[in-house]
């Protein structure tokens, strides 16, 4: 062997067997074309959340507060991308986006649900909830698991009952007693029970989507809407209403759904640190709810812009005589046994 070769693989060997013992220069992996960071990344479960509220909603602070508990429970191996305001989805195509496995996790409102799934509509029926309690027993009992299993037939899997709360009407005149709803035009979600309800009012419902509410109120589209307190006070509604009658004639809450093919295929550990994430959540977002609307209303009385009228004994019975057509109506298709799950609540109490 030559000189300068044998000087030229001595070196070399030198070389390999300083890395090999940790001397000399950083030949990491890395280097080598290797990125553990990369690595990591082709690992990470990402599960897309869309919603179409705010952030700074009971609902949208509780999905926010999920995305962070499911990073710290799985060590960053899932990462929860949340898409807020109907930035990815809007009312119309997060469903079928979920179905189809184009995001992984949606929570629309009980009336989103409605027209694919009619059992849903039970939740929908006007004064279906007389109180917090009522609104409790179902989400914890045997009407929710039901609804759940409904939605089984969709490649969708039922995860918690998420609340926003009552709902008020509000207008540009007092609406008291049902007449005065002839001929007001309500926006409301856009479901067939909803629009029913008003109907049978009087009124003439208009179905859009939350995110045009304000500026349908300000152009005049509409004479009036009905909403939760914290969704009037966050989306500014009483600027462009004068009168809000508390009437707690419905309830908004949401579904939370993951796909369902997807949720088969997560291993077990991490379905279990999103169920916990998931409950965590839940009882964050419930108790925000109620306090928030509390918190809001008494915000709201204190403002000159709008007169807040709170709805009497006598009010309430006769808005729940006139709409009771809307029960005869939806009962068929909701059907017998969920029926005989909410005349038993109503009875047991």
């Amino acid at each position: 062997m030559k000189p300068f070769a044998s000087i030229a693989l001595f070196v070399l060997l030198g070389l390999v067997s300083a890395v090999a013992i940790g001397f000399g220069p950083d030949l990491s992996l890395t280097q080598w074309g290797y990125d553990e960071e990369q690595e990591k990344l082709s690992e990470r479960i990402v599960i897309k959340f869309s919603h179409v509220v705010a952030e700074n909603t009971p609902k949208g602070l509780a999905v926010d507060r999920f995305a962070q508990l499911v990073k710290t429970k799985t060590n960053g191996r899932v990462e929860v991308q949340v898409f807020a305001n109907s930035t990815l989805h809007t009312e119309k195509t997060e469903i079928p986006a979920l179905m189809n496995g184009e995001i992984q996790m949606i929570a629309p409102a009980f009336s989103h649900l409605s027209g694919t799934i009619p059992q849903w509509a039970l939740l929908e029926l006007p004064y279906v909830f007389r109180d917090q309690q009522d609104v409790e027993n179902v989400f914890q009992g045997e009407i929710g698991r039901m609804l759940f299993a409904a939605l089984d037939q969709s490649n969708m899997k039922g995860m918690a009952y998420w609340g926003n709360g009552f709902k008020q009407i509000t207008a540009n005149r007092p609406i008291l007693m049902p007449n005065d709803f002839k001929g007001q035009r309500i926006r409301i979600i856009p479901s067939k029970v909803l629009d029913e309800q008003f109907r049978t009012l009087r009124a003439l419902p208009v179905g859009s989507s939350f995110n045009d509410l304000y500026s349908m109120l300000a152009n005049g589209e509409v004479d009036g809407e009905e909403n939760t307190i914290s969704n009037v006070y966050t989306k500014r509604l009483y600027q462009v209403q004068t009168n809000m009658t508390i009437s707690n004639h419905n309830y908004l809450g949401y579904v939370v759904i993951m796909n369902q093919e997807f949720w088969n295929k997560l291993p077990a550990d991490i379905q279990r640190d999103i169920e916990e994430a998931l409950a965590e959540a839940t009882r964050f977002n419930n108790a925000l709810s109620v306090s928030m609307n509390e918190n809001q209303l008494e915000k709201l009385k204190e403002m000159d812009t709008i007169d807040i009228h709170e709805q009497t004994q006598e009010e309430r019975t006769a808005w729940r005589q006139a709409l009771q057509p809307v029960y005869d109506k939806f009962a068929p298709s909701i059907g017998k046994p969920l029926m005989d799950k909410i005349n038993e609540l109503h009875q047991a109490r």
